[in-house]
């Protein structure tokens, strides 16, 4: 039965939430907690009821996203300091040669937001674009936008990086089928708003090299003795075939669910187990082997945690505010009323997270928040998939990546080191996300129609 009271203290609560964060500058993890208390109290909550929401929430998403965000920033850290993504970068520029550079680029960011926050990869591969664009003369956007979609895709659609890790934990998908239909949406999403899009914006805007910045990367230090691409692309893959070898053994799919084979894998392939192998191979390969002290890996390991620490945080926000939702029946109502309109899943999924995104800014908020009004929807609607919920993860990530503006750091990041004006990024980085995005939610969408 629908009950407008509840529907208003939801929008309440939303609004609550862009409020504190957009006009008072409150941080997310706290503007989150007050939303949902706000929320529940306009909902008729018990004070008792409300504590009791906010242990479960928080508990109950933190359990797993915080040790699977805190192995992910170790591992990527140790790839960051030994040259990894360095590495990736020069062997298929090497590979490809300068014609294909902008594939190569592409690849790269792939390849390199699996382990590395988006921010520090970027920042790592610039040097590259900044030299092939000396070495063409072709405008800078041609190599960066390519570089850009790989990475923000990644970051987005592909665990074991933070988003997804934490929208599939609030909805309860299944990270193995998370990973893999990230990467079949992802393939079509990349070639479409990185290499097509790439290739167009570099012939409307010529984008020299930012003299300063090219200087500045040029004296940047050398990494101590840099690994091999294979070394590079084989610990990458560690954690991302276990995890899909788990997901696959344990399905019907293959007809092995329940052998021992199965249940070994069930370990192995869980994504601490194989983040936690992954960490042990690179701390001896990366590390160790590569002339790294203990010390200084001990260091690095602590360092990548405190970024982790913010991402952990809001993410358990998340859960607290989607236990609301489901606590209060919001959750239900609003599914039973998008089932009687007809309206699909997988667009009101995009349409939340592309709401939250371009209101407030952070992709990361977007998808938490998103994924918590969702998660009541997909309890109501009876058992779903693996795959299913793997799309509603993407459809949500989709929506979280679009119209990149000036209220997210990332515009600002990508005009600095691109040395473009407002009017140049808006035209180029944000007209890039926002093409990814759609294309995301088409990808998807046709995925699951063949399920």
């Amino acid at each position: 039965m629908f009950n407008m009271t509840l529907l208003l203290a939801v929008l309440a609560g939303i609004a609550i939430l862009l409020i504190l964060i957009l006009l008072f500058r409150i941080h997310a993890f706290l503007s989150l907690l007050i939303s949902s208390i706000a929320t529940g109290i306009l909902a008729g909550m018990t004070p008792e009821d409300i504590i009791e929401t906010v242990e479960t929430g928080m508990g109950g998403t933190l359990g797993f996203v915080a040790t699977v965000v805190g192995l992910g920033a170790i591992f990527g850290a140790i790839l960051e300091q030994s040259g990894g993504a360095q590495v990736i970068a020069e062997h298929l520029l090497k590979k490809a040669g300068v014609k294909r550079a902008p594939l190569a680029m592409t690849i790269t960011g792939f390849l390199i937001a699996i382990p590395v926050f988006f921010e520090v990869a970027f920042i790592l591969i610039v040097p590259m674009i900044y030299a092939l664009q000396k070495r063409t003369g072709r405008s800078l956007l041609l190599f960066a936008i390519p570089l850009l979609a790989g990475l923000a895709v990644t970051h987005a659609f592909i665990p074991p990086t933070p988003g997804p890790i934490a929208v599939a934990e609030i909805i309860g998908a299944d990270l193995g089928a998370v990973i893999l239909i990230g990467f079949l949406a992802g393939i079509p999403t990349v070639l479409v708003s990185g290499i097509l899009f790439g290739k167009y914006i570099g012939k409307k805007i010529f984008l020299p090299v930012p003299f300063s910045e090219y200087e500045e990367h040029e004296q940047s230090d050398k990494v101590k003795k840099a690994p091999s691409f294979r070394q590079v692309l084989s610990l990458i893959a560690i954690p991302i075939v276990l995890i899909l070898l788990n997901t696959l053994l344990n399905t019907d799919v293959t007809g092995l669910q329940g052998t021992r084979l199965a249940e070994v894998f069930s370990l192995l392939g869980h994504p601490f187990t194989a983040l936690i192998i992954a960490n042990i191979i690179a701390w001896y390969v990366l590390g160790i082997k590569k002339g790294f002290s203990k010390k200084e890996l001990l260091d690095m390991s602590g360092k990548s945690l405190a970024p982790a620490g913010m991402i952990i945080l809001i993410t358990g926000a998340g859960g607290v505010f989607k236990q609301v939702l489901v606590n209060t029946g919001a959750g239900n109502m609003i599914a039973q009323a998008l089932s009687d309109i007809g309206f699909p899943l997988l667009l009101f999924a995009f349409i939340m997270a592309a709401l939250i995104r371009v209101i407030q800014g952070s992709a990361t908020v977007a998808m938490i928040t998103a994924a918590g009004i969702v998660s009541p929807l997909l309890q109501s609607s009876g058992d779903m998939s693996a795959l299913t919920l793997g799309c509603v993860v993407i459809a949500i990530a989709s929506g979280a990546s679009i119209f990149s503006h000036l209220n997210d750091s990332g515009f600002w990041l990508v005009s600095q080191y691109l040395g473009m004006n407002e009017k140049q990024t808006f035209r180029s980085w944000t007209l890039m996300t926002t093409i990814l995005a759609f294309t995301g939610l088409a990808s998807v969408s046709l995925i699951q129609f063949f399920l």
